[in-house]
């Protein structure tokens, strides 16, 4: 029954896409828009301190300090980021792999110290909340790029968000499986149209109600690379917000090869 309902709204996204194309033929095509954002240059490699700060519906807070690291090999890109604290959280450590091959799962690993485990995330755990916070496994791979294989994309329209002029971009998921995979149905996305890059976002789950509203902000050259220094989401239903802050950003400082290993991840910083 799940499955039906899926493809039914599915089925019905698509329908309403192909009625409202007329409007936007002098505007960039979605596919257009998500290739420039891509194309936008990350840098070889990145280190950074990341502060994650989670709150609850009533307020309560909860801040997880961490290193963050990011390193393009060829057109594939492994991140991975290391837990300083608190205590508890210590030594965690989750890598990924971002494949450019369409056709190949990308792979992910979390390391739990108290299991003393590196543990595989299946493809289809990607939807899956990131260790308390807001961010799906799958945001925290692609962070402020978008995936050129899971929707298929229109463009809606012009908008502003905080003074900047940017295209809305309205994100379908390509079937039931990966609508699943994804935990979200659809996706509509302001889009810097000078910066190629997400500056909002909002979310819409696989029964069509709006989950989610991400927020990309205080964004400034860093060594003449563009970088997001705060992103924040906001979760609908649960009430529960977080925040990522990003500090130390360093792009020319170099990243190690090894660091980006399952076996780095069990020796940790």
């Amino acid at each position: 029954m799940k499955t039906l309902k899926i493809t039914q709204l599915l089925a019905a996204t698509l329908l309403t896409s192909i009625f409202s194309s007329a409007n936007s033929t002098e505007l960039p095509s979605g596919d257009e828009i998500a290739r420039n954002i891509n194309a936008r240059d990350e840098g070889v490699a990145v280190s950074r301190h990341l502060k994650m700060q989670m709150t609850d519906r009533h307020g309560k807070i909860r801040v997880r300090e961490t290193r963050a690291l990011r390193k393009y090999f060829g057109d594939e890109k492994r991140t991975v980021i290391f837990y300083l604290q608190p205590k508890n959280i210590k030594d965690t450590a989750f890598l990924t792999y971002d494949y450019v091959d369409n056709e190949r799962d990308d792979d992910q690993w979390l390391y739990l110290p108290a299991m003393r485990k590196v543990r595989r995330i299946s493809a289809s755990d990607r939807g899956d909340y990131f260790l308390g916070t807001d961010f799906s496994y799958e945001d925290i791979k692609l962070e402020t790029r978008v995936s050129l294989k899971d929707y298929t994309r229109k463009t809606l329209g012009e908008d502003e968000v905080d003074g900047f002029h940017c295209f809305i971009v309205e994100e379908t998921a390509i079937n039931t499986e990966i609508a699943e995979e994804l935990g979200h149905l659809r996706r509509e996305s302001c889009v810097d149209d000078n910066l190629w890059i997400v500056r909002k976002s909002k979310i819409w789950d696989p029964q069509n109600k709006l989950l989610k509203t991400t927020y990309f902000k205080d964004i400034s050259l860093v060594q003449g690379i563009l970088t997001a220094h705060t992103i924040e989401v906001e979760n609908h239903k649960t009430g529960h917000q977080t925040r990522f802050s990003f500090s130390d950003v360093d792009y020319k400082g170099g990243v190690k090869d090894q660091i980006f290993t399952k076996n780095a991840l069990k020796r940790g910083l």
